[in-house]
């Protein structure tokens, strides 16, 4: 799905070849610095290498329109943000940014009930908790049917059981669209239990003289 090749990006990243197969769960780990978080934003062409090749299905994608792409690579923000308005609105402000239809009301429960969110759509969104709001946040990207998802931690502000059922039910239903996952992760337990592919980067040494 995602081919890397050559890619060079300051003294943060330096990949000579990296594939990311479609329709699996890969997990990104690696010790702070490693450049995991920005390695995700290239993918969603947030931010493009200084030198290499990345490639999604078979074509490159620094001559992609990076909004059509961004409307099939979905990123999730470890810090995401959350909008004025209702739960309601919040869900939906993905899907008009993109263009896409609105959804209903019984597809937002729906989502909200994937990520375990017990809250009812008029709610003000402001008043949640930050793991209710990453949870909220990640029901957004879901909402959006990308084919594949970019998750910068998106458990981080969740206990650890919460972090399993959330993830769990998540995961479960991506598996059953067919789509793709491509997820940073400071749990040992969850990358252990989802990655299909485990890709681990490696703090560069550079040599300052």
């Amino acid at each position: 799905m995602f081919v890397i090749e050559n890619l060079i990006y300051k003294d943060i990243l330096l990949i000579d070849r990296m594939e990311i197969p479609a329709n699996k769960i890969t997990c990104l780990v690696g010790e702070s610095g490693a450049g995991k978080s920005t390695l995700l934003k290239m993918l969603n062409i947030m931010l493009s290498p200084d030198g290499g090749e990345i490639y999604f299905k078979d074509k490159n994608i620094k001559v992609a329109d990076p909004i059509l792409h961004r409307r099939k690579v979905v990123m999730l923000a470890q810090q995401p943000t959350i909008f004025e308005g209702t739960i309601r609105d919040n869900l939906n402000i993905g899907l008009n940014f993109s263009e896409k239809k609105l959804k209903e009301d019984h597809e937002l429960n729906k989502a909200l009930e994937i990520v375990h969110l017990n809250k009812a759509l008029n709610e003000d969104a402001g008043t949640l908790s930050g793991g209710e709001k990453q949870r909220l946040a990640l029901a957004r990207v879901y909402l959006m049917e990308p084919e594949v998802y970019l998750l910068d931690e998106p458990t981080a502000a969740l206990d650890e059981d919460a972090e399993s059922v959330v993830m769990a039910s998540f995961i479960k239903q991506v598996k059953q669209n067919g789509q793709s996952v491509i997820m940073i992760t400071h749990s040992q337990k969850i990358a252990a239990k989802y990655a299909e592919k485990m890709i681990t980067l490696e703090k560069r040494a550079v040599d300052r003289g």
